[in-house]
């Protein structure tokens, strides 16, 4: 009988384990319901990307791709600095006592375009006279045939030469040394 009894209540200890356990967790998932609600009414929005096309306003402050006159791509950069009067051609004392639209009389100020030129005639010349150098040299090399000295001496020269010619010959440097002008 004594090792019923033990039995018996090791078993309703084991329930009793269970039992808070379960307890536990239940409270837990509700504690956890209740800040899931609390958190809800105190959520920081977060941004969220809207298209221009769905905002329905025109983007300020951004570059675009149009073509010029002559068919040539140019960036265009709309300034998002520009003051409403300047941008939308209102007036901004209409707009101040409540009224809208353009004072009459006044046009809208159209945006106005600049346009740069980009000059790369040095750099050019530099690549042409380096190709001439080369040609020179090869020539002297060839009428040199007999002297080693004075051929080794020319040929160390032709290598610096196309050396220089190979790092300045290329789109890279053509567009790091561009000279960049204002146009009127």
């Amino acid at each position: 009988m004594s090792m019923k009894i033990s039995e018996n209540i090791s078993r309703l200890r084991i329930n009793d384990e269970e039992r808070l356990k379960a307890k536990q967790a239940i409270d837990r998932t509700e504690e956890a319901k209740e800040t899931d609600k609390t958190s809800d009414k105190t959520t920081v929005p977060k941004d969220e990307y809207i298209s221009s096309d769905k905002s329905g306003e025109k983007p300020s402050g951004l570059y675009r791709l149009e073509q010029d006159e002559n068919g040539n791509k140019k960036l265009i950069y709309d300034d998002s600095n520009k003051t409403g009067y300047e941008r939308e051609g209102a007036n901004p004392k209409a707009k101040q006592n409540g009224e809208g639209g353009s004072p009459q009389g006044v046009k809208p100020q159209k945006p106005k375009e600049e346009k740069w030129m980009g000059n790369t005639d040095k750099v050019e010349r530099e690549i042409r006279e380096l190709k001439e150098k080369k040609k020179e040299l090869e020539q002297q090399i060839r009428s040199a045939a007999g002297d080693e000295k004075k051929v080794k001496e020319l040929e160390k020269k032709l290598a610096d030469i196309e050396n220089e010619l190979s790092q300045k010959d290329n789109d890279t440097y053509r567009r790091q040394n561009t000279v960049v002008t204002k146009a009127d």
